[in-house]
């Protein structure tokens, strides 16, 4: 059996590449280069055509390609709606319409759109989330029961899924394999995709036990976004390792989105004589690759799968956190029982520079302000009990149910897309001779994927422990913070309070891993009640007696 795997495209703008031949469409080269010509003129965007004619035929099919596979109106009007909101300017009251029209070989860019939504604008100040705003499962011991059970009867029902946002690179960790194969040094050498598989496959056989569920009926389908630079690496990954135990069918890969590069005044910018430079559109690009088909022959896309499953709700993370709580019961819970469309975990914030976003309230809706966006004095603001005012940090851990997925497209006529100030590779257009800038000379468009939260009123922020939940792997090994060692630091005092609050003996300057194939989040663990612990491995009950001092 092969494993599920969506491919929308083999260079990533929804179209198929062929390394020689005439685009999709056309009969002939001249007939494909005239219309598309006539196209990007109009648009203003003919200098792609600048070295056309001193291409080969190979060469000039694959620039047609790629040019038919983007909508290059609709990448103008995304260009002037974002520049607009970067300048803090009211948006129109009117949508600029982006429609859905496909361009020549099928358009397949994200359709993220802008302004803001009705209530609230690029202008609205934040403010401090308000605390009846948020659940807690801090010294809620009787209230995290009860979400658990909530959340763990879905799951059992086989109504809970997961995606994993798993695009990225470990560029700053000195790899440039997908983060999610980063081993973080654990005694057992698990490495980040492993532990996460591991912890979904110790939930599905949790809920069966405890809801009465038959050995193997409970399903929990894994939708796993890469990229292009990490899709083969990653499904390549999870089939030499037998998908960890998982069911092949039950983990879907696909692909995140892409949008050309700019230069600052709107220009697409050429990677090559004979290409568009193109970036992924944000992890917020999830979005419309959910609706995007598993390829050019294929209409089945990852939102038909998951309403085919009749899947209820979804819980959405990124991969490089160490600590995640995949398909959580808890959060999952709290969710359903506050009639939550949308949801988020929160953190309390460090301190007022900590580089991360907060959660607050903007107009009359809630949205994520990252950290730039807050000033000095806003982010060092504090309540009357001395705690910082704008707290709330996201650890990109959210809760959609499927109803709302489907809601998010009508959405997206009023999301902004976010503008990036990159250093972009460019030729330049008289010589043909690279460019590699040392300043941001260009931009790359991007949604996040918190941008929905404007638009419910439903949303649920559930407040966690940031020993318990969040050590995110952002930087390289010796780092001062976010690297291999604190996140193998943190997943193993985890582990160590587990043991301890089970009964254990664990004396200072033991190191006892207990893989997720043992305990999802300290269950289960009577057998180390009043034993001795020494350094070694807990994969399983068997071995108990290898770590007994």
């Amino acid at each position: 059996m092969t494993s599920a795997v969506l491919t929308p495209a083999a260079n990533g703008l929804g179209i198929k590449q062929k390394p020689y031949g005439t685009p999709n469409g056309f009969a002939d080269l001249d007939k494909a280069a005239s219309h598309l010509r006539a196209l990007y003129t109009s648009a203003g965007q003919e200098h792609v055509f600048h070295f056309y004619d001193s291409l080969s035929p190979p060469e000039q099919a694959a620039l047609l390609t790629q040019l038919g596979s983007i909508d290059i109106n609709r990448v103008n009007r995304i260009y002037r709606n974002a520049v607009a909101a970067d300048q803090a300017i009211t948006p129109p009251t009117h949508t600029i319409p982006l429609d859905d029209t496909l361009a020549v070989g099928g358009n397949m860019i994200g359709r993220s759109r802008s302004p803001s939504p009705t209530g609230s604008s690029p202008l609205d100040e934040a403010q401090p989330l308000p605390q009846a705003a948020v659940a807690s499962i801090i010294d809620s011991p009787a209230e995290a029961s009860r979400w658990r059970g909530i959340g763990l009867q879905a799951v059992a029902d086989n109504q809970v899924a997961v995606l994993l946002m798993a695009g990225g690179q470990g560029t700053r960790l000195g790899s440039a394999l997908p983060k999610g194969m980063y081993d973080i040094s654990l005694p057992s050498g698990m490495s980040l995709f492993e532990i996460q598989a591991t912890r979904i496959r110790r939930l599905q056989s949790v809920a069966e036990k405890e809801c009465g569920k038959p050995v193997g009926s409970v399903k929990i389908k894994w939708y796993v976004m890469t990229s292009g630079p990490t899709r083969e690496a990653t499904v390549d990954f999870f089939e030499k390792r037998n998908f960890f135990g998982l069911s092949r069918d039950n983990v879907i890969f696909f692909e995140q989105g892409t949008l050309p590069a700019l230069s600052d005044d709107g220009k697409l910018l050429l990677s090559s004589k004979s290409s568009v430079a193109v970036a992924p559109d944000g992890n917020g690009g999830l979005y419309a690759a959910l609706r995007r088909p598993y390829s050019p022959h294929s209409s089945r896309t990852v939102l038909s799968d998951i309403k085919d499953n009749n899947i209820q709700y979804i819980h959405a993370y990124c991969v490089d956190n160490c600590l995640v709580k995949v398909a959580d019961p808890v959060f999952i819970g709290a969710c359903i029982a506050r009639h939550a469309a949308a949801g988020a975990k929160v953190v309390r914030k460090l301190e007022p520079t900590e580089s991360v976003g907060v959660l607050a309230k903007k107009g009359d809706a809630y949205a994520v302000v990252e950290y730039s966006e807050l000033s000095k004095e806003k982010a060092a603001m504090r309540t009357d009990d001395g705690n910082l005012a704008f707290w709330a940090a996201n650890i990109v851990s959210h809760f959609w149910t499927t109803s709302f997925l489907e809601t998010v497209e009508a959405m997206e006529a009023k999301m902004p897309f976010h503008i990036a100030r990159k250093k972009i590779p460019t030729i330049d257009l008289d010589t043909g001779a690279p460019i590699k800038p040392d300043s941001p000379n260009g931009m790359k468009l991007e949604m996040f994927v918190f941008d929905v939260f404007p638009y419910t009123r439903s949303l649920c922020a559930l407040e966690v422990l940031r020993a318990e939940e969040f050590s995110p792997l952002k930087n390289a090994p010796g780092s001062k913070a976010d690297c291999p060692e604190t996140s193998r630091r943190d997943i193993l005092a985890q582990q160590k309070r587990w043991l301890i609050a089970a009964g254990a003996e664990v004396p200072d300057g033991v190191e006892i891993e207990v893989t997720p194939n043992v305990t999802y989040a300290g269950e289960g663990l009577d057998f180390v009640k009043g034993k001795k612990l020494k350094s070694g491995v807990l994969n399983s009950e068997s071995d108990l007696a290898s770590v007994l001092a």
